[in-house]
């Protein structure tokens, strides 16, 4: 009779465990493909899963797959196209051919100030009926951008003052930075992040071009001793995207979470890469790296020389293919200028 009690009180246990578990399930459940660790660079992703959960009692799950457990970073908006999960995050210079709309604000030198203004250019840049055309090919709707932070250059030995000292100089710079530094004749170099503070210690560059939250994690500012505070000569755009046949299947009031979700997700991004730089600056002080700042005469002069040739050549190139390349371009500079 014991055993028949004991049996049968497990076997109440485990059904009320099935139960429960039936309870708490998610009715819809979302995967995000995503590269690398946790960082500031995903805070937004994560602060949205959770602002979703909570608006939806738990019934609408955003699963998070970080070291390309889901697809490579480059083949994110392919796996969006094809419906191998419902959300992704990406870099439009992956596949340029791709998104080309998205590029524009990789265009270098187009005088982003800061975070926030880089939020509200993006956003205006998603609502354009070009750029959703753009990524309704791949079954993509922009959901939100990772807002980066101006590039800005760290090197070794003697500071750059002037747009000519940059002549010769060997830099590691990719994409519309990299084409950038060439055009004022330094000579953009293929380093990988990690391979970078070695770069720089060793001489094999002179200098390399990185987000602040980069240089720390990868601690070229214990290996140079200039930064150029205020050169921001580009950055990049990385936006996450979610499937658009997996939004319209969303009921209203899901759709209605997930969107609501955005605002909340994008200051706590913005709040997050704060904490960066009370941590970045100290930093540079503690290693004895001088801050370079370029009059705005000088800044004039990057820009004359590697900024409009580029956007020219850019809106050339893309009004070839049939993009509203100028319209695109001025949305961006009147965001930019708070028009």
């Amino acid at each position: 009779m014991k055993n028949i009690k004991v049996a049968t009180a497990a076997l109440a246990a485990t059904m009320g465990s099935a139960f429960v578990g039936e309870a708490l399930a998610a009715d819809v459940t979302w995967n995000v493909s995503l590269w690398g660790k946790r960082r500031a660079f995903t805070e937004h992703v994560e602060k949205l899963s959770e602002e979703v959960a909570a608006r939806t009692n738990g019934k609408f799950e955003i699963k998070l797959h970080y070291g390309g457990a889901l697809s490579k970073s480059r083949e994110n908006l392919d796996g969006i196209s094809i419906g191998a999960f419902e959300m992704a995050q990406f870099c439009a210079s992956y596949h340029a051919d791709k998104n080309p709309t998205l590029t524009t604000t990789d265009l270098p030198f187009l005088g982003v100030p800061d975070l926030a203004t880089q939020v509200k250019v993006d956003f205006a840049l998603y609502d354009h009926p070009a750029v959703q055309k753009d990524l309704g090919r791949w079954n993509a709707k922009l959901l939100m951008p990772s807002p980066m932070p101006q590039y800005n250059l760290l090197g070794k030995g003697e500071a750059p003052t002037k747009l000519s000292d940059f002549k010769g100089m060997r830099v590691r710079a990719l994409g519309g930075v990299g084409n950038a530094m060439k055009t004022i004749g330094a000579v953009p170099t293929t380093v990988t992040a990690s391979e970078a503070y070695q770069a720089i210690d060793s001489g094999t560059v002179q200098a390399v071009a990185f987000a602040p939250h980069a240089h720390l994690s990868f601690k070229t500012i214990e290996a140079g001793n200039w930064w150029t505070n205020n050169l921001n000569p580009g950055t990049v755009s990385c936006p996450v995207v979610v499937s658009k046949d997996a939004y319209d299947m969303l009921s209203p009031d899901f759709q209605k979470a997930l969107d609501e979700s955005v605002d909340p997700a994008i200051q706590h991004y913005l709040d997050t890469y704060a904490k960066v730089y009370d941590k970045f600056y100290p930093s540079l002080e503690e290693n004895g790296v001088a801050q370079i700042t370029f009059s705005d005469e000088e800044l004039a002069s990057f820009k004359a020389a590697a900024g409009k040739p580029i956007w020219d050549k850019w809106v050339e190139d893309m009004s070839a293919k049939g993009l509203p390349a100028a319209d695109l371009l001025a949305l961006v500079q009147n965001t930019i200028a708070g028009k």
